[in-house]
């Protein structure tokens, strides 16, 4: 084993006690464990607890682990000076460091705008829109720069594929950081990446008697790279686990399986894998609820999915929702496979993939499984849809 995966292992089970922790603990303990990033320490710290309260309940746990290939940015800049401005490297791009002159070429990258200025060896600097990332970097390429930086039209982080691989150090920066490169300047651009495998780890929870189950509750736990995650999707993890405490000593437990994916971020990577890999289990489901962004009242809770579903989550917990398939989280793959799904959210936050997404309500929460546990209760009366 790793150093670090068994530093982890140690580190998480020292914070999980003999009893079930609460939300707010669940909170507090994986939020100082940092962005949990699909194959990252913290994404396995934060693993390792659930897994123990899980256990803690006596529910029995497995790992379903996949594997994908991802393009990963390991902490991209440009210096300027004795400044160091933050960048994030253009998924496709190739990593190297580059110190030359900033060029600020007019528009954003047209094949036009790079005749209106001399980028030779140099790093070219265009904004944001309008093109593709990828015939910037072309285009770039064409003119024979050695680097490119594309500026954000706002104050925030820019994540961008190029779609295909450029031999190009490019990166982006945010608005504030683009006013501080002056054209002619000398500037070193450092891309630094790295493009391969990734290992991913679903948690799957049940009560060992649990066979075939008849609902799953799942959630995804991992984070994007540099956001604690608090909201997206702590707090969807979190309810999941508060279900599984609810409802321990219940029928429903061993009806039920808990499943906290990994790789969303990346693509519904873990939902996808657990879908092909227990096409038994799956296809024996009367419902699959989701759980993603419930801490944050941007809009008050609501659900989208399968009709009949909704129909339910509208009588049995009076809360608002829409009979259609809301793209863009893990319930996206059972949809896909012919399961009926039900997706509870409350909207994205100002905070979505940001450095300051730190805050998730523990009632929100708590409101949100009181919703789910009155609704699941009459999904599991109903009868198969025929798939």
């Amino acid at each position: 084993m790793q150093s670090w995966k068994l530093g982890a292992l140690l580190g998480a089970l020292m914070l999980v006690s003999s009893a079930a922790a609460t939300i707010e603990e669940d909170l507090s303990t994986v939020l100082k464990f940092g962005p949990r990033v699909t194959g990252s320490e913290a994404n396995e710290k934060a693993r390792t607890y659930f897994e123990a309260q899980f256990r803690v309940l006596g529910y029995t746990t497995r790992r379903d682990v996949f594997t994908y290939p991802r393009f990963d940015d390991l902490g991209s800049d440009v210096q300027v000076g004795t400044r160091t401005l933050a960048g994030r490297a253009l998924e496709g791009s190739t990593g190297g460091e580059v110190r030359a002159r900033a060029i600020n070429v007019p528009g954003v990258g047209t094949t036009e705008d790079f005749r209106a200025v001399n980028v030779q060896g140099q790093v070219a600097v265009v904004q944001r829109g309008q093109i593709p990332f990828l015939d910037k970097a072309q285009n770039a390429l064409a003119a024979g720069a050695a680097g490119l930086i594309v500026v954000n039209n706002e104050a925030q982080e820019l994540q961008g594929r190029l779609g295909e691989r450029v031999v190009l150090p490019a990166l982006t920066v945010t608005s504030t950081a683009g006013a501080a490169l002056n054209d002619g300047q000398q500037v070193t651009l450092s891309v630094r990446v790295r493009d391969g495998e990734v290992r991913g780890v679903n948690v799957v929870a049940f009560k060992s008697a649990t066979t075939r189950p008849e609902i799953l509750f799942g959630g995804h736990m991992d984070s994007v790279v540099r956001a604690p995650g608090a909201n997206d999707n702590l707090s969807g993890t979190v309810a999941v686990l508060d279900i599984a405490r609810r409802v321990a000593n219940t029928p429903l437990a061993t009806q039920s399986y808990f499943v906290l994916f990994d790789g969303e971020e990346d693509g519904l990577r873990g939902s996808r894998a657990f879908v092909k890999d227990n096409a038994t289990a799956v296809q024996g489901l009367k419902a699959m609820f989701n759980f993603d962004m419930v801490g944050v009242n941007v809009t008050p809770l609501r659900v989208t999915g399968e009709g009949r579903l909704v129909g339910l989550a509208q009588q049995a917990a009076q809360i608002s929702g829409t009979a259609r398939d809301e793209g863009g989280s893990d319930q996206v793959p059972f949809a896909q496979a012919g399961i009926p799904t039900l997706f509870f959210h409350r909207g994205l936050d100002v905070n979505y993939h940001q450095p300051s997404d730190t805050v998730a309500d523990p009632q929100l929460i708590r409101a949100t499984v009181d919703a789910a546990l009155k609704t699941a209760g009459a999904a599991l009366q109903l009868t198969p849809t025929g798939r």
